[in-house]
């Protein structure tokens, strides 16, 4: 799979086409394949361990190498995203294997947003993570939602895991961008940067059509999450925005009964289950 041009293209909130490919000699580099190894520690059993020691100012290499993803307690420190404005962002992605501008508040008023943050390129847990959402990408298409994925790797290493084959811990063609949070500004404003270990925590936030953050869930490293949960997740915020005066209950899903957020009106839900 040929490597597209490096021309820097904006991604649309209402359009998925980019700007045209250039022929520089950047471009011309970049248009052949090319793989990335990436090595992990024998140790690596997907968990964080308290008071690991912060790695050493080696090679980017080097620090995945030695850092592996172990076990710690989380002290909250810091006032909830949720009900809050989204952190705005302007990051590089890798869309259609083109390097692409990605905005966040480029969407406020046009669509809501599916940020979810991963640690790694080329690890284990996270390429069933991205290819389950690229492969039910239509489904909250026609929510009038985008998904954009994030980790701290560069789009170099975006786009090598994206030409590689998922037969062979690649990624294949994304329906959606991957963006480079490569200062980890992005992972620190969305408070899932692992300090020691310069990597995000498995994070998720829906924000809506406003910019508002209305849902997050954080797993630890070892720990997929769920697209069915989400997308449940998704319609029943979409259904409370449009019918302000209900509120969705335990595992509700469209058609089923909603609920009266009254001390009287709610005994018509619990009178029905």
């Amino acid at each position: 799979m040929a490597c597209a041009s490096s021309s820097m293209a904006t991604l649309s909130p209402n359009s998925r086409a980019f700007a045209p490919k250039d022929s520089s000699p950047m471009a011309t580099s970049l248009s052949k394949p090319f793989s990335q190894t990436r090595t992990v520690p024998p140790t690596f059993n997907g968990l964080r361990k308290a008071f690991q020691p912060r790695c050493p100012p080696h090679s980017f290499a080097s620090r995945r190498s030695q850092c592996s993803e172990r076990n710690v307690i989380v002290r909250a420190g810091e006032a909830p995203l949720v009900g809050s404005t989204a952190p705005d962002f302007e990051a590089e992605a890798v869309f259609d294997q083109e390097f692409i501008n990605v905005k966040l508040s480029d969407y406020r008023g046009k669509k809501y947003v599916i940020l979810f943050f991963y640690p790694l390129d080329f690890t284990f847990v996270c390429p069933t993570e991205i290819t389950a959402f690229s492969d039910r990408y239509e489904q909250f298409e026609k929510l009038n939602t985008e998904i954009l994925g994030v980790s701290i790797d560069s789009v170099f290493s975006h786009l090598a895991w994206v030409q590689t084959d998922r037969k062979s811990g690649g990624l294949g063609d994304l329906k959606y961008p991957l963006i480079s949070d490569i200062t980890k500004s992005i992972s620190k404003a969305y408070n899932v940067l692992i300090p020691d270990q310069g990597i995000a925590l498995r994070g998720l936030f829906i924000i809506d059509k406003e910019g508002v953050i209305q849902h997050s869930t954080i797993n630890n490293l070892a720990i997929g999450r769920s697209v069915d949960e989400t997308l449940r997740t998704l319609q029943a915020l979409q259904y409370v925005q449009e019918n302000p005066d209900e509120v969705c209950p335990a595992g509700w899903k469209p058609g089923d009964k909603s609920m009266k957020p009254d001390p009287k009106l709610s005994k018509e839900y619990f009178a029905a289950i």
